[in-house]
């Protein structure tokens, strides 16, 4: 790692799910625009939405991935995120961690498929739950049910990394508004959602504690803004005709 670099730690959760997946990809932009300039900077970002949504990953579809009227009955929002990866479910107990590294950062940052396991390998061990590992392509699992699921998007100079943490979710709303997916690592073993993911038994605290223990970070000052969103929300997330366009 860059140990000259030191990243910045954002602990911060809006109001909306919009507004959280947008402050994402504008720490993104910013890292990026710095990079341009000749200067790193890198983000750790924690936030958990206070409403249950529907997250599709970049290319996926809403027909395919989301049981579109059950939500649309119980209000569950169906938004689209920057990042690739699969549909998840989101909501109270679930945490989100989100890293902004510029590609120099790490060995392996430049190559897509060692990125994942070069920062998640160092989650996993943070964790300090035995049997805890990567599995798949850029899952985290306790024995083999998955606990987190990340996915990324790059950028020229930068990544921006973006996973969940269970640790307290309601996982029996998963099938209710996710579909079985179509595309699924092979330790998955065709299995229902029940049947493959897990809550942590650890709660909020700890995880950022830990999570934060694998990276060189210091807080944000007290006086530090958050990158303005609102080009952001009206261009893609709450544009409706970027969100349903698969």
């Amino acid at each position: 790692m860059n140990e000259a670099m030191t990243l910045q730690l954002v602990d911060l959760s809006l109001g909306s799910p919009q507004e959280n997946l947008a402050l994402d990809e504008a720490l993104l932009l910013e890292a990026e625009s710095a990079a341009a300039e000749g200067q790193e900077v890198g983000y750790l970002r924690f936030w958990e939405s206070a409403a249950h949504f529907v997250v599709l990953g970049v290319s996926r579809g809403i027909e395919k991935d989301a049981e579109r009227e059950r939500c649309r009955a119980d209000e569950v929002p169906v938004l689209r995120r920057a990042s690739g990866g699969g549909t998840v479910l989101q909501g109270p107990g679930c945490l989100n961690f989100t890293l902004v590294l510029p590609l120099g950062y790490a060995a392996g940052l430049g190559d897509i498929n060692q990125s994942y396991r070069a920062i998640l390998d160092p989650c996993a061990e943070a964790l300090g739950l035995d049997g805890t590992s990567m599995l798949g392509s850029c899952d985290l699992a306790l024995g083999d049910r998955k606990f987190s699921g990340s996915a990324q998007k790059r950028s020229r100079y930068c990544l921006m990394h973006q996973a969940t943490l269970l640790y307290d979710f309601d996982l029996e709303l998963i099938p209710l508004y996710l579909r079985h997916p179509d595309k699924q690592p092979d330790y998955r073993q065709q299995r229902g959602h029940l049947d493959f993911v897990t809550n942590l038994p650890l709660d909020s605290a700890a995880l950022r504690e830990r999570i934060s223990g694998a990276w060189d970070t210091v807080p944000v000052n007290e006086d530090w803004q958050a990158p303005g969103l609102e080009k952001l929300l009206a261009e893609k997330y709450c544009n409706r005709e970027w969100t349903e366009r698969f």
